[in-house]
């Protein structure tokens, strides 16, 4: 089946966009509540390959892998269950091996130590031992929430420090515009506030 999310190197690329400002450029939409990276220096920049998924069972994340391309990110809703890690170092593995761009989880994940080793960029709610459940059921392609944004396939994922911003397919263009006038008007704002002088 041919895929209908545009080409990843389409998007920009990790680190060009910053979370916040992208969040800024949508007037503070898009920003997904309590999800964060796992490990230091972990950003993202792609378009997203999306998960529904019953609360802690990853055969749906398996099945996902045998489809996405490389570029993409994968996001998956899990219903915000922190109970279960959706994710761990042998999956990240997989991630790394097909080239995806970095992992999104409204759930949780372990193997802290071992993803950053991998170096996939994961985002997630929480961090747990306790391993996932294996039987479904779950959608893949479906129109997803993460962190309580929605998120279709094909959408713009902004990921770094601060979080995780979602930005929809059809606004990415004009998204990027704005958060680039935001920079400027930052860079002005920030020579300002350099140029004070304390008051004695």
């Amino acid at each position: 089946m041919t895929s209908t999310i545009p080409d990843s190197t389409t998007y920009p690329p990790p680190g060009a966009y910053a979370a916040a400002t992208v969040g800024d450029a949508m007037e503070r939409f898009g920003v997904a509540r309590g999800v964060s990276p796992l490990w230091e220096g972990a950003v993202v920049s792609g378009p997203a390959a999306t998960l529904l998924t019953r609360p802690g069972d990853n055969k749906g994340v398996h099945a996902a892998f045998e489809q996405i391309r490389a570029g993409e990110v994968l996001v998956v809703d899990g219903g915000a269950d922190e109970t279960r890690a959706l994710i761990g170092e042998l999956v990240a593995e997989k991630a790394r091996a097909l080239e995806v761009a970095g992992i999104v989880l409204d759930g949780a994940a372990r193997d802290v130590v071992e993803l950053r080793e991998v170096g996939v960029p994961v985002f997630a709610r929480t961090v747990t031992p306790a391993g996932p459940w294996k039987t479904g059921p779950y959608r893949l392609g479906a129109v997803v929430t993460v962190g309580g944004v929605p998120v279709a396939p094909g959408d713009w994922v902004v990921g770094d420090a601060d979080g995780v911003t979602i930005v929809p397919r059809e606004r990415i263009a004009e998204v990027m515009s704005a958060a680039d006038a935001l920079v400027l008007g930052e860079a002005d704002r920030r020579s300002a506030n350099r140029a004070l002088v304390p008051r004695v």
